[in-house]
């Protein structure tokens, strides 16, 4: 029976693991954190379990329906009419529905009408190839005017890109603008998705169906190096110990790669280390009142330094407001590695400041996570610098969200890609 190695217990990882086990083989997953789920993973927030960063479902995530069903998981995902928000220079506007885009009052008519034709247009693109080596402001500035862009793209892009914002891909944006805007009931009402007990029923689900199949999970169990010879794949070293496999899956982020194989070719290894990535350090209040009625929240105002918030209990409701504030920025910003305490001050002024009705009062809780490869940087032809998921040594499979591309991050592009490399032959 052929033996194989996965490395990293997020949802790739899990999904790989889960269909090599399908196919016959036997499985060893490998993570490094003290649970599992990656960015997915769950913790005790103050008595309730919750993601450490936020996640929802969209109407078109085939891939992690085709998965539910397996696991008769189905039951547990539930849909939510969802609202979307625009806060621009101190106001708070309705956002996401062409009588919230008419009565917006910062464009004109014409610069109203082209923004909603070419996010109607989008949507129903099919053919993103079209705009490959096109970036992704020229492309939005083209289609929806310079002035459109520098009131609706241009602080959204930067407080999130930073000095990547002029390099995007524009098939790259356009995949996260298709889809979310795919999953509407109508072009007035959008709809969201989640899971009854968050994506740790996914979790469980999928632990306790890889233990069935026969697959041995280790946790706190971080890889030293993947052994090779003679371009064949060896096994793992752990603990400084040599564990024969036929066969290694890696899904943690390209960045660690070069560190864990010695005399990778260089193409390879110098693709690896080209590849960008974004942080994320994310705050999550527990708030006795709603900061909105939004689920998503825009924020263009140049006294605050988010992209935006997530209201996370208005797709799915908690006892308490759940409020999600993620600020982006590569690692080497200097604001990364500030403590705790300055982010969660700043978090709470930008909330008292969205909703003025807010007080310190209605603050219960408030957690900050941290991860430094959030997601990462497509620029232009991104798919040209990826190196091939099937490695040049033989028995190696090597992909991270990077091979997502176009599309972003979500649990649907990790499930499909986790069960994409375990086929692969």
């Amino acid at each position: 029976m052929k033996k194989s190695a996965v490395i990293g217990g997020g949802p790739m990882g899990l999904a790989c693991a889960y269909q090599l086990a399908l196919n016959g083989e036997k499985v060893e997953l490998f993570e490094a954190d003290d649970r599992l789920g990656g960015m997915s993973a769950h913790f005790d927030f103050n008595g309730l379990s919750i993601e450490r960063y936020y996640h929802f479902i969209c109407k078109e995530d085939f891939d992690l329906f085709t998965l539910l069903k397996e696991l008769n998981l189905e039951s547990e995902l539930s849909w939510q009419p969802t609202k979307m928000g625009y806060f621009y220079d101190g106001q708070l506007y309705e956002w996401g529905n062409p009588f919230a885009l008419l009565k917006f009052p910062r464009l004109s008519l014409l610069s109203k009408l082209r923004y909603g034709f070419h996010m109607f247009i989008s949507t129903k693109r099919k053919n993103w190839q079209a705009l490959e080596g096109i970036d992704a402001v020229s492309w939005l500035k083209k289609a929806e005017g310079e002035k459109t862009f520098n009131i609706l793209w241009k602080k959204l892009f930067a407080q999130k890109f930073y000095e990547y914002t002029n390099n995007l891909s524009a098939p790259w944006i356009w995949a996260r603008i298709r889809r979310v805007g795919r999953s509407r009931k109508s072009i007035f009402e959008e709809q969201m998705g989640y899971l009854n007990g968050g994506s740790e029923t996914l979790l469980n689900a999928l632990k306790q169906k890889l233990e069935e199949l026969g697959v041995t999970i280790h946790l706190n169990c971080p890889v030293d190096k993947i052994a090779h010879k003679e371009n064949k794949i060896q096994g793992l070293m752990l603990n400084g110990e040599f564990h024969s496999f036929d066969a290694v899956y890696s899904t943690v982020p390209l960045p660690f790669v070069t560190k864990l194989i010695d005399n990778l070719p260089e193409e390879h290894r110098n693709k690896y280390q080209s590849i960008k990535n974004i942080g994320v350090v994310c705050l999550i209040f527990k708030l006795k009142k709603a900061v909105t009625n939004n689920f998503w929240l825009n924020v263009n105002d140049d006294s605050m330094d988010i992209p935006g918030i997530i209201e996370y209990s208005n797709l799915n409701s908690q006892r308490e407001h759940i409020v999600y504030v993620p600020f982006y920025m590569p690692q080497s910003h200097s604001k990364f590695n500030r403590d705790d305490k300055a982010f969660i001050d700043e978090s709470k002024d930008y909330l008292l400041k969205i909703n003025s009705s807010l007080t310190e009062e209605d603050v219960i809780d408030v957690n900050v996570s941290r991860y430094g490869f959030a997601q990462p940087i497509c620029p232009p032809n991104f798919a040209d610098d990826l190196p091939p998921i099937k490695s040049s040594i033989n028995g190696l499979y090597i992909a991270d969200t990077s091979y997502y591309y176009p599309e972003d991050r979500s649990i649907t592009e990790s499930v499909g890609l986790g069960r994409k490399i375990a086929n692969m032959q």
